[in-house]
């Protein structure tokens, strides 16, 4: 029997939290204010021929949803969340064929563009998919204790993995002794990317960060880093629910529980997502080529083409160590990501290397029992 899954009556938005006006008056922007374009039209012409409508997913909890269509806002099912793997179930932005009527229900996914995807964090072969079609990644952690380096070059592996445009966002500028020297650091560890100090107290930089955000937006950082802050600050609203950050360490509660994406007043969308507690790597190769491009490019100097940039002579890896061009600690991070991607891509070719078997085997057998049937039949 199939498995449909109805949406719960649970409202759009928090018990407390004020729609915004984007809301009220969707219809005079359609689908377009949330990325709908002449591409996914092309695209979405057999589904519509079918009767089918498109919507963009806002929210999903345990097959739950709410969604954005041509008409407004509604709730739905979704017949097709119980057989998915879990990096292809239905995920918050999401463009999806819906069928209307008493009982709206999803009943397919349009390719995806833009996916950040991490590691289960079971540890299990499995991605779990952060966000779909995906323009801006904005990677946010907070000035209010010590930069963790190493966690913001794997959430920006994530990031250029994905095909967005990554964005590192420094939070409570204003609890910084110096913000510009932080950006600076930053900025050493992130080449090719845009570092800003923003702070939601003050205003400081909000404006030009906005400026930076096109198109379909995710906050990806920690818990305690001030992303529903940040993006209470770029809608200009109250509309992502805030929790208190301990004065110790500088973490906070899981406030946001579920990804839940709103309109920018400036046009675009915002998803927000809960703090990531681990973020695992997950057949990112290109991400850390992005990451590193500068150990990448020292690389093709070294004498030799299988270079472990050790102890072999001519490497140009370590002579720009030697000469302090280039930190140990970026190399000792790029070597300890690249493991972790490798051991974690390895995990999900295996999976999927018996999945195909098991498909074999279930084929051959089909085929087998209808050689009998056919068999017995004369």
């Amino acid at each position: 029997m199939r498995r449909v899954v109805r949406c719960s009556p649970k409202p759009l938005f928090r018990k407390g939290f004020t729609p915004l006006a984007s809301h009220s008056s969707f219809p005079q922007g359609g689908l377009s204010s949330y990325g709908w374009d002449e591409g996914l039209e092309q695209s979405f012409a057999p589904h519509r021929a079918a009767g089918l409508v498109p919507a963009r997913i806002v929210r999903v909890d345990r097959g739950r949803c709410d969604v954005i269509t041509e008409t407004g806002p509604m709730r739905a099912g979704t017949s097709f969340a119980g057989g998915m793997e879990p990096d292809s179930a239905p995920c918050t932005g999401d463009w999806a064929a819906l069928r209307p009527g008493r009982d709206p229900e999803l009943v397919a996914l349009l390719p995806r563009r833009g996916v950040v995807v991490r590691s289960s964090a079971s540890r299990s072969s499995h991605g779990q998919v952060l966000a779909a079609n995906v323009d801006t990644a904005a990677v946010v952690a907070s000035l209010a204790v010590g930069l963790n380096l190493g966690r913001i070059e794997r959430l920006l592996a994530l990031a250029w993995e994905s095909g967005a445009t990554p964005v590192i966002v420094l939070t409570k500028a204003d609890q910084s002794a110096d913000p510009a020297a932080a950006v600076a650091e930053v900025g050493d560890s992130a080449p090719g990317v845009e570092v800003i100090a923003t702070s939601a107290t003050t205003g400081q930089g909000v404006e030009a960060l906005a400026a930076l955000l096109t198109g379909t937006v995710v906050l990806l950082g920690p818990s305690g880093a001030g992303k529903s802050t940040l993006g209470n600050a770029l809608l200009g609203a109250e509309a992502l629910e805030t929790g208190v950050v301990r004065d110790v360490d500088g973490k906070g509660r899981h406030t946001t529980v579920h990804r839940q994406m709103v309109p920018l007043p400036g046009g675009g969308v915002l998803i927000d997502t809960p703090g990531l507690r681990a973020i695992g790597l997950l057949d990112a190769d290109d991400g850390l080529r992005q990451v590193f491009a500068e150990i990448e490019r020292l690389a093709e100097e070294c004498r030799f083409s299988d270079c472990g940039h050790d102890t072999e002579p001519g490497c140009a890896v370590q002579a720009a160590i030697g000469s302090g061009e280039l930190s140990g600690r970026r190399l000792d991070s790029y070597r300890k990501l690249q493991r972790e991607n490798a051991w974690a891509t390895s995990r999900g070719d295996a999976r999927l290397a018996r999945v195909d078997r098991q498909k074999a085997i279930t084929r051959s057998l089909r085929e087998l029992y209808a050689f009998r049937d056919r068999q017995k039949g004369r």
